[in-house]
C-alpha cells in the first residue's frame, strides 16, 4: 500500500488540471515540496506519489535493485486511475512529471505497450522528465501515445547521462511527436533541488552514466555494448557522481513547465 499525497490550489474553482509527480533514487525531498509551490501556484493541483515507504525503501541511490523504475511506472498508473475519478479533478488534464529514477516512468508511460499492459482507459495529457535516463531501450519504445512530451537536463550532469536522450527525442520527433529536450549548460544532476550547494559530491551513488542497455527479448535487458544480460557488477556502472542546485537552470524550467501546462 503506496501513500500519496494530493494538494488543490487554494481557488474557486470547479475542477483542476492535475500532475503526478514521481520522486528520485532519493525519495521526496525539497525539490518535489518546490514544485507543487509552483504548479499549485498556477492553479495546477499536484499528487505527490511516494513509491518508497510503503515497500520499506528510503532510498535506491546506493542499491537501484531495491526498486525497479518500471515499477514505478505502474504505480503511476495506478496513480492516475484514483486521480481521474476525483470530483475535484479534470480528468482529462492530468499530466506526469518525473525526475531522474522516477522520470523513467514519467516518460516510458508514454509508450502504446506499456499502456496497454499496465495502464487503462485513463489517459495522462501530457509527459515531463527531468534529468532522465534514457540509455535503456525498450521493446516498442517509440509507439507512444502521441501526447507531448518535455524533457529538461544538464549537460555537466555526471549522474544521468543527457546524451542518448538526444537521440531518443529526435527519434520520436522523426514520428510526428510534438517532444523536446532542453539542455542547461553548468547544470549537474537535481538541480531543481533548492537545498542543495552548486555542487555536491554523493561518492556511493551508483551511476550507469556509461552504460546503454536493450530489451532483446521481452522483460530481458541486456547490456548493449557487451551482448550479456545487465547487472549491476557489470564494468560500466560507475559509484560516485555529483548533484546541485542551479537557481538559473531552475527558474527556467519552472516557467517552461508551468506555460507548457496551462497552454494544455
Amino acid at each position: 500500500m503506496l501513500a500519496a499525497e494530493l494538494r488543490i490550489p487554494q481557488v474557486q474553482k470547479a475542477k483542476f488540471p492535475a500532475i503526478i509527480l514521481i520522486h528520485g533514487s532519493g525519495g521526496v525531498g525539497s525539490n518535489i515540496d518546490m514544485w507543487v509551490h509552483e504548479l499549485n501556484k498556477a492553479g495546477i493541483a499536484t499528487l505527490i506519489v511516494d513509491t518508497f515507504s510503503g515497500r520499506g525503501i528510503t532510498s535506491t541511490v546506493q542499491d537501484q535493485t531495491l526498486l525497479h523504475s518500471l515499477a514505478m511506472m505502474v504505480d503511476s498508473y495506478r496513480a492516475l486511475d484514483i486521480l481521474a475519478k476525483h470530483p475535484r479533478i479534470d480528468a482529462s488534464k492530468i499530466s506526469i512529471m518525473g525526475f531522474s529514477k522516477g522520470a523513467v516512468a514519467s516518460i516510458f508511460s508514454s509508450t502504446t505497450r506499456f499502456k496497454e499492459m499496465y495502464g487503462s482507459s485513463a489517459k495522462f495529457a501530457s509527459h515531463i522528465g527531468l534529468y532522465t535516463p534514457c540509455n535503456t531501450r525498450f521493446m516498442g519504445d517509440s509507439a507512444v501515445t502521441g501526447v507531448p512530451m518535455r524533457l529538461f537536463h544538464g549537460t555537466a550532469d555526471d549522474y544521468v547521462n543527457v546524451v542518448p536522450c538526444r537521440a531518443y527525442v529526435q527519434e520520436l520527433k522523426s514520428k510526428g511527436v510534438d517532444i523536446s529536450l532542453t539542455e542547461f549548460a553548468d547544470t549537474q544532476h537535481g538541480y531543481d533541488s533548492p537545498l542543495s550547494p552548486r555542487k555536491l559530491a554523493v561518492p556511493s551513488a551508483q551511476s550507469t552514466r556509461q552504460c546503454q542497455f536493450i530489451e532483446k527479448n521481452k522483460g530481458e535487458i541486456f547490456n548493449a555494448q557487451s551482448g550479456a544480460p545487465f547487472s549491476y557488477s557489470d564494468p560500466c556502472v560507475q559509484i560516485g557522481a555529483h548533484v546541485g542546485h542551479n537557481p538559473e537552470s531552475t527558474e527556467q524550467t519552472v516557467k517552461s513547465v508551468v506555460s507548457f501546462l496551462q497552454a494544455l
